[in-house]
């Protein structure tokens, strides 16, 4: 059994080759580069067995990373980003599965996510369960929104071992990565034609942010993780003034 790595980018200078070195064991590693403007591709031809593409960035990213597992020929496609290492521990468990020819087509990861400065364990950040590695054929991006899980068609199993998520190595990354997926989320409001009035206003400026607060922070025990645990909590609920307001501003726009 033979697998394939399939990778999206856009301006991952200083993340790349961590993932990239991660998976050197892979008998194939497909990246679709959304034209970035830094670095990355030049990482990228430093290193050997890639297949790379070269594409526009996509408003949403999943497009390129279904471009990404289409272009795949292994017999089976592991799915990452490029600000994701894969463990040691989970490499081996990988390879385990896949020569067991398995009855699944399918596997969800666990996933521990990084965050000012140390991995969360609580808030429904651990374990952030992810389908990621697939039969080629038997799964795909929907690619219509930023948090979708690929489709799989059979029996989906389980890994034991962690993916490493390095997305927000710094405060100020996580602004812009939020920065960006508010404004998905507004376009996604946009295409809902929600009604701009008090109810909305008082749900998404209140009610949304107070319960997603008190699911992250106390339901999901995320003050277990103490500052960084109510730092992820709080700022996890202002996305939704945050879209709403960005959603209010594409519509006086026009």
């Amino acid at each position: 059994m033979t697998i394939s790595i399939a990778l999206a980018t856009y301006n991952e200078e200083t993340k790349i080759q961590d993932c990239l070195d991660s998976v050197k064991w892979a008998d194939e590693i497909v990246i679709v580069d959304g034209s970035s403007t830094d670095n990355t591709v030049k990482i990228i031809r430093k290193n050997k067995n890639i297949k790379l593409i070269s594409t526009d960035n996509k408003p949403i990213f999943h497009i390129n990373k279904r471009m990404a597992i289409d272009a795949c020929t292994s017999d089976w496609i592991l799915q990452l980003d490029a600000d994701e290492v894969v463990s040691p521990e989970l490499h081996q468990e990988i390879i385990k599965i896949i020569k067991q020819n398995p009855t699944e087509n399918g596997f969800w990861i666990p996933r521990k996510n990084y965050f000012l400065g140390s991995f969360l364990t609580k808030g429904g950040q651990f374990p952030d369960y992810t389908v990621r590695l697939y039969r080629n054929g038997f799964g795909n991006l929907p690619a219509k929104n930023v948090h979708e899980q690929a489709i799989i068609k059979g029996q989906v199993g389980f890994l034991n071992s962690p993916l490493l998520h390095y997305a927000d190595t710094s405060f100020s990354r996580y602004f812009l990565r939020n920065d960006r997926y508010t404004t998905l989320i507004a376009h996604e409001l946009k295409d809902q034609k929600l009604s701009l009035n008090w109810f909305n206003f008082i749900n998404y400026y209140c009610f949304k942010p107070i319960f997603e607060f008190c699911l992250i922070y106390f339901r999901h025990r995320g003050y277990i993780d103490g500052f960084p645990g109510f730092v992820f909590a709080f700022y996890s609920a202002l996305r939704f003034p945050i879209a709403y307001t960005k959603y209010y501003e594409l519509n006086q726009s026009k």
